[in-house]
């Protein structure tokens, strides 16, 4: 009779099931220290782990890794070590990510992750010492797991014949095991995460998934893993499904409200019209802060050049980037439309084309050459794609300049004014150029030739490193400033130059020892988002001119149209002219705003009622309610941009057909 020859009986089998057990709790185990590892690492003031954290956090572990155990033990095995490296990756990119970013990986960002692989040395500052923590399991426990995984039993199980009907049973019964421990997880795992995060929502995040509020206020009440699900929710909500959209009610509300600030800037003064036919130049300058404007290190003026064209100039001194996670290419979004950058990743990744009204487009139409240069690859952020469909007549891009001396992540800001200009003198006038530079790019790092600031006490720091590329770029601009006189261009052009956004340092302790003096909540939230705006007229008109007020990037279309006497009525813009004379207010995409009299700073919460009013007279904090009316115009302002953007409305408006698909998400 046949015989089938067993090497272990019952206490064999009792060890096997705790081998197969043991390792998914040490699984989940090394999972949720890595989670509370990071999050220790984030630094989020306000938002410690509690109790309804920890069960969030195990309940999503169970979410990912529930249908590993209807997997047989080897397979079990091999699915929690791919798990593992998988998951500790998306963790510690978060974590990465946010150190530059402060916010998390969203699909978005994916879909742009040639601008996040080609940070290459910015990502090397990123990484700390103590990292090594996060990935001890990867040299202890993962290569055992892997041993096990690949060796060989010593005393296989022998069999000949059939198999019995006991062995059947016992396989059938261990699958039904499995499947009943698969199961029980899972459910355990929903209830772990569902009902604590709908506890909260229904509760102190009332409104959470309805608005559009900041990603890391998400991450405070669904934790890492459930954001990144309810990411991917999000994403095909709204790209794959094709969701109902707006309604006919709510398509008019966006339309009137438009059509109502188209109507507000039809108010003219002197300088409308008065540099009619003007060259337009307009330079955004990489990571500058209006910080260093007018300041020195160590008895040296950090911008010379600057300071010396502020006298010939109008300045801005409250002109706030409004940029988001898009960074620089919410910058030239925001400059170009004069609409706002949505809340998760870049208007030139997710909807490049959606006919909007900008500077390029609209100029061409009357009369000007359209040209773009910047001395980078065509792709990166899209810019190819988009800028054709700004109608630019060309972009200059890193293939047509010539490397004669790189810095940084390109070519140097001196040899990219000196070429753009040579390029320039073929181009027809009027033109409009847009220029973006790169050289002060996050690291900082110059070579020394080229670092010629003495910053002391910040020298070898990332901010004395800024310091001394900021200084670079100006000498940049003093060349250019020359090489425009020269080829007969200062005296008929309006030269415009703006920070695209901040330096990504946000080392409070190394500004208070730059600048001598201790810096409040307000003065970092507005260091941090303010850069300088300098417009400098042909003729040098108004010159040394500051405006105190506060002034956004979604202005400065609606004010070259002003100066050069086109009407911006027609167009479907959230900002106005700079030169308008009623009050402006500035809404950032954090949720803060400014106006003339005070600046809303957000809590993480981001309910209004636990948000910071401060007056800008006293500079100290004051009744929360002197902020409400800004607020509310403030959210709206960001409420109708993202529907014109995410709903494709422009086209329809000018139109002026009735509400269609159009009104429908994108797919």
């Amino acid at each position: 009779m046949p015989v089938r020859i067993s090497s272990g009986g019952p206490a064999r089998s009792v060890g096997w099931l705790h081998y197969r057990y043991t390792w998914y709790i040490l699984f989940l185990v090394l999972m949720l220290y890595k989670l509370v590892w990071m999050h220790t690492n984030l630094q989020l003031a306000n938002m410690n782990m509690d109790r309804a954290d920890y069960i969030i956090a195990v309940g999503s572990l169970l979410l990912v890794s529930f249908w590993t155990l209807w997997l047989p033990p080897k397979g079990r095995l091999a699915a929690l070590t791919l798990l593992n490296l998988a998951l500790t990756g998306l963790i510690y990119a978060d974590l990465v990510f946010y150190r530059y970013f402060d916010d998390f990986i969203t699909v978005p960002v994916l879909m742009q992750a040639g601008q996040v692989s080609s940070l290459g040395g910015s990502i090397g500052t990123l990484l700390e010492p103590g990292d090594i923590l996060f990935f001890l399991d990867w040299i202890l426990v993962i290569p055992v797991a892997i041993m096990i995984l690949f060796r060989r039993k010593k005393n296989p199980q022998l069999s000949v014949g059939y198999d019995s009907p006991v062995d059947r049973r016992r396989r059938r019964n261990r699958r039904l095991a499995r499947a009943a421990a698969g199961t029980a997880v899972l459910i355990l795992g929903g209830c772990m995460t569902f009902f604590p995060i709908q506890k909260a929502s229904d509760t102190w995040a009332k409104g959470l998934f309805a608005g559009n509020w900041w990603n890391v206020t998400l991450y405070n009440v669904t934790g890492l893993i459930a954001f990144h699900g309810y990411d991917m929710y999000r994403y095909s909500r709204d790209h794959l499904v094709g969701q109902p959209g707006l309604s006919e009610e709510q398509i008019a509300e966006v339309k009137q409200w438009l059509d109502g600030r188209r109507s507000n800037r039809a108010q003219l003064n002197d300088l409308f019209g008065k540099y009619r036919g003007s060259n337009v130049m307009m330079i955004q300058t990489e990571a500058l802060m209006n910080a260093v404007i007018g300041q020195s290190v160590n008895g040296q003026e950090i911008t010379p050049n600057l300071n010396k064209l502020m006298e010939e100039s109008l300045y801005y001194s409250q002109f706030y980037h409004q940029t988001a996670l898009g960074r620089t290419s919410d910058a030239d979004f925001v400059t170009q439309s004069s609409l706002l950058p949505l809340s998760a990743g870049s208007v030139f990744t997710r909807y490049p084309d959606r006919g909007y009204d900008v500077l390029p487009k609209i100029l061409k139409e009357h009369g000007y050459a359209a040209n773009v240069f910047h001395a980078y690859e065509s792709s990166f952020w899209n810019r190819q794609t988009v800028y054709a469909a700004m109608d630019y007549d060309r972009f200059f891009s890193k293939k047509d300049y010539e490397l004669t001396e790189t810095l940084g992540w390109s070519l140097s800001d001196k040899a990219f004014f000196s070429q753009s200009l040579e390029m320039m003198s073929g181009i027809q006038q009027p033109f409009y150029s847009f220029l973006i530079t790169l050289t002060s790019h996050h690291p900082y790092r110059l070579p020394e030739p080229h670092r010629k600031l003495d910053t002391g006490e910040l020298e070898g720091t990332m901010l004395g490193d800024y310091l001394n590329s900021i200084h670079y770029v100006d000498e940049a601009f003093g060349e250019l400033i020359e090489q425009m006189k020269q080829q007969g261009l200062w005296d008929n052009t309006i030269l415009i130059i703006y920070g695209d956004h901040d330096n990504s340092i946000k080392d409070q302790s190394a500004y208070e020892q730059w600048l001598g003096r201790e810096l409040s909540e307000l003065d970092m939230e507005q260091m941090m988002n303010q850069v300088p705006l300098l417009i400098r007229l042909p003729d040098g008109a108004h010159g040394g001119t500051i405006d105190p007020e506060a002034a956004g990037m979604m202005n400065v279309a609606p004010s070259i149209l002003h100066l050069l006497g086109i009407s911006s009525e027609p167009y479907y813009w959230i900002g106005t002219s700079l030169f308008d004379e009623r009050d402006r207010l500035i809404p950032l995409r954090s949720g803060a705003f400014s106006s003339k009299d005070v600046y809303y700073l957000p809590s993480e919460s981001r309910a209004f009622e636990e948000g910071t009013c401060y007056s800008l007279e006293s500079r100290q904090p004051t009744a929360v309610a002197a902020c409400r009316e800004g607020y509310d115009e403030a959210q709206t302002m960001l409420e109708v941009s993202d529907n014109v953007i995410l709903y494709h409305l422009l086209p329809q408006f000018r139109s002026n057909g009735q509400p269609s698909d159009q009104g429908h998400a994108a797919k």
